[in-house]
């Protein structure tokens, strides 16, 4: 019996007091959304066909040059080139890190958001040259998504300049403490700028169309903020999309007229029921991963217009569902899905009723 309570005693104090490296901090998440009306539950990600089967785990991104070749990040640090058809894989480079979010300048280098090496520019020839690694003072931890203006200036984000990707994101969403940045690169000069700080895990980067405005989506507020780059309101940001049903994760504009978000699973009732509860999500990270809360089985893509309203809605449930996704990009009327923990990347067609991609 003394042995008994002896442990139990442990146990507790374990779950009490146990040093961790959080600080929760409380704030209330909004009431999820039914999965139901725009949300309903469908099978439309049934028929995605798995690309680059077993050629490497957690292709996160991928991005598609003028030659219809598809390029993706692994994370053992590879970034490697497919045809078209996904086949024929060929490695272009090893950044030494974890390549995260890719995309395209207008010189047809590939730049990538690694996780640990920061902003990179890959050439086809496979030199890797480091861009940026800190912006006023303080080292990105966990560089994370990228996209490139019409211009040439590069829009990233530093998902937390506290917790990198080998504490993963749970660290930082559990923390709540708005570690996150949306940056920019401006490579005729060679300057980073911090346009906006406070962020709950920054996570997906898409340039408007119309090059006015940049989105990216929080991760751990479950929302998108729109920061204005040009016109009368440059400089100002606000909410463009709030209290998805999911955990947003990569987004990408088709350059025309929708912008893609993948949501990394729906929104967890436990999780959002300890958020004013900073105690409570300690004792949780003390938990076992197996005890903590779990992303379910379930791949998610949302279709949102210029404006905000949901225009496609795609869903799988089930454990054989190709999930998490963690990006989307439109090219050649499909739409390119990538994941942190599949051994492949996706592909499916677009939707009907959303615009070719340009």
């Amino acid at each position: 019996m003394k042995i008994a309570f002896a442990l139990l005693a442990a146990l507790l104090a374990y779950l009490l007091l146990w040093p961790v490296p959080i600080e929760p901090v409380a704030w209330q998440a909004p009431t999820a959304p039914t999965l139901t009306g725009d949300y309903a539950i469908n099978d439309r990600l049934a028929v995605a066909t798995r690309l680059g089967v077993n050629e490497g785990n957690g292709p996160e991104d991928v991005a598609i040059d003028a030659f219809d070749n598809l390029f993706v990040g692994y994370d053992d640090g590879r970034l490697v080139r497919f045809d078209a058809d996904g086949s024929n894989p060929d490695l272009l480079a090893n950044t030494e890190g974890r390549p995260l979010g890719l995309d395209f300048d207008n010189d047809g280098n590939l730049i990538v958001a690694d996780g640990y090496k920061g902003l990179l520019r890959v050439a086809m020839s496979g030199k890797v040259e480091v861009l940026t690694t800190e912006a006023d003072g303080i080292p990105f931890r966990f560089t994370d998504d990228v996209d490139v203006a019409a211009d040439g200036r590069i829009y990233f984000s530093d998902a937390s300049s506290k917790f990198g990707p080998a504490m993963k994101a749970r660290d930082d969403v559990l923390e709540h403490g708005g570690h996150g940045r949306l940056l920019q690169f401006d490579p005729a000069t060679g300057v980073t700028t911090t346009l906006l700080d406070g962020l709950q895990f920054a996570n997906g980067v898409a340039v408007a169309p119309d090059q006015q405005s940049v989105l990216i989506t929080q991760t751990g507020s479950y929302n998108i903020v729109r920061y204005w780059i040009e016109g009368e309101r440059a400089g100002k940001h606000e909410i463009f999309f709030d209290n998805l049903p999911g955990i947003p994760d990569g987004m990408s504009s088709n350059g025309r007229d929708t912008y893609w978000v993948a949501l990394y699973a729906p929104r967890n009732a436990l999780l959002d029921a300890m958020s004013n509860w900073p105690f409570l999500r300690k004792m949780a990270f003390r938990l076992p991963m197996w005890l903590q809360p779990q992303p379910a089985p379930h791949a998610f893509v949302l279709g949102l217009s210029l404006d905000g309203n949901v225009t496609a809605n795609l869903q799988h449930v089930g454990a054989d569902s190709f999930h998490p996704i963690t990006s989307v990009e439109q090219a050649n009327g499909k739409l390119y899905l990538g994941s942190l923990t599949q051994p492949a990347f996706a592909v499916i067609d677009a939707p009907a009723g959303v615009s070719a991609d340009d």
